[in-house]
């Protein structure tokens, strides 16, 4: 075999396995997003028109979320959050329309406290996506009825389901201790 053809062949060889790596790598990428952001994985590949754009955002949420300052709650906060959140429930069947407004501003505090930013809502879904991206959906589903709410626009049912979602998202993030 001539010196070209080895040459030809080494070179091919080390495409072929550069390629192979690549493909490799960009799979493992691709495993952890979506197991990492579960099914907020599809929703913003849905939003952003494709996968690599999808990719590209929630890697940058996950570098935002990286320079949060997630805190662990003490024992006795969490209690008090849970007592506060019983009594939120406690005022539904006098006041539903309020009770929702409640609950939204309680799930805002506990994100205060544990170190997410809260200034917008949008901004809020992309930094929890990061570690509660199984509830998110429900966190949107109960914004969406107390936006309407506010408008009377809401029935009791929607309401009543706006406090179950709310409830599914502040219990992860009252009982999700882990120090970061």
């Amino acid at each position: 075999m001539s010196t070209t053809t080895l040459v030809v062949v080494i070179v091919i060889a080390a495409v072929v396995v550069l390629a192979l790596i690549a493909t490799l790598w960009l799979s493992a990428r691709r495993r952890h997003l979506r197991e990492r952001f579960g099914p907020e994985y599809e929703r913003t590949v849905r939003e952003e028109g494709g996968a690599m754009a999808a990719e590209r955002d929630l890697r940058a949420r996950e570098q935002r979320h990286d320079q949060l300052d997630i805190k662990e709650l003490p024992a006795e906060r969490r209690r008090e959050y849970a007592a506060a959140w019983s009594d939120v429930q406690e005022h539904f069947v006098d006041r539903p329309e309020n009770s929702v407004a409640e609950a939204d501003d309680l799930v805002s505090r506990l994100l205060d406290e544990r170190g997410y930013p809260t200034a917008g809502y949008e901004d809020r879904l992309r930094d929890l996506s990061v570690e509660h991206g199984r509830t998110l959906d429900h966190y949107r589903a109960a914004h969406d009825v107390k936006v309407r709410s506010g408008g009377g626009r809401a029935t009791t049912e929607e309401l009543r389901g706006a406090m179950v979602h709310y409830r599914a998202l502040f219990e992860e993030l009252l009982t999700d201790q882990r120090s970061r």
